[in-house]
């Protein structure tokens, strides 16, 4: 799967199919500081990611 990764943008391959949790794993990425966005949604930690998809990864950006 393509994944597209925001601060510092970047795109990375990444092989077979996982759940969100998985590729944030796989990433050292920490579920509470990223969004996952499937095809402009975004998607829940459990759920599954195919092998085809383009998948975004933001930063949550918090401010007052």
């Amino acid at each position: 799967m393509k994944v597209l990764l925001r601060n510092p943008k970047r795109e990375v391959e990444v092989a077979g199919g996982r759940s969100v949790n998985r590729l944030l794993d796989d990433l050292e990425l920490s579920r509470e500081a990223h969004l996952i966005i499937r095809n402009g949604t975004l998607v829940p930690g459990d759920a599954r990611l195919d092998e085809t998809d383009v998948i975004e990864v933001r930063p949550v950006i918090s401010g007052g």
